[in-house]
């Protein structure tokens, strides 16, 4: 099974299976902000963004997984937006569950003088919302906090493909 699973980085399916799924939860996120009507905060257009980065480091990936260094390019990105986005997901947490007057979001998205994706692309990366309010909730959790589950289990599953790749390799050795 370690095996098996240690060979998952060099096939397309994974790769794939990875954007597609980030990709359901940015149709998500589209959804509840379209089809429900929620406006999406600067910490959820951030999360969006790091979303963002995790399809699109598995789609490129699945390229070409066989070449090494696209694989490693692919497992660093996925451990950057995954990790980026769990941090962000904790402090939108935080902002929600212990509101203060001094810890407040920016009014527009900080993106770099080169690429204003909230002007590019205001239908996707525009925020209109609150980051303190809790617009809506499942099972008891607002939306953050499921993003907290979703991250992690995003840096699980790569620690855990990580390791079964690296103990594959080794026993080949």
């Amino acid at each position: 099974m370690i095996t098996q699973i240690g060979n998952w980085p060099t096939q397309r399916w994974p790769w794939l299976l990875l954007g597609g799924s980030a990709l359901a939860l940015e149709l998500c996120a589209l959804f509840f902000q379209y089809g429900m009507d929620l406006a999406p905060c600067i910490m959820c257009i951030y999360e969006r963004v790091a979303m963002l980065g995790i399809m699109l480091t598995g789609l490129i990936t699945a390229i070409s997984p066989q070449l090494l260094w696209l694989r490693l390019l692919g497992f660093c990105g996925w451990l950057v937006s995954a990790g980026w986005g769990l941090i962000l997901a904790w402090e939108h947490v935080q902002l929600q569950l212990y509101p203060s007057p001094f810890h407040t979001c920016d009014f527009e998205p900080n993106f770099p003088e080169w690429l204003q994706l909230h002007k590019l692309l205001p239908i996707f990366f525009e925020a209109t919302g609150d980051c303190g309010e809790i617009a809506w909730s499942f099972l008891g959790w607002s939306m953050p906090q499921w993003l907290v589950v979703s991250f992690i289990v995003y840096l699980g599953l790569l620690f855990a493909v990580i390791a079964c790749w690296g103990i594959s390799k080794l026993k080949k050795a």
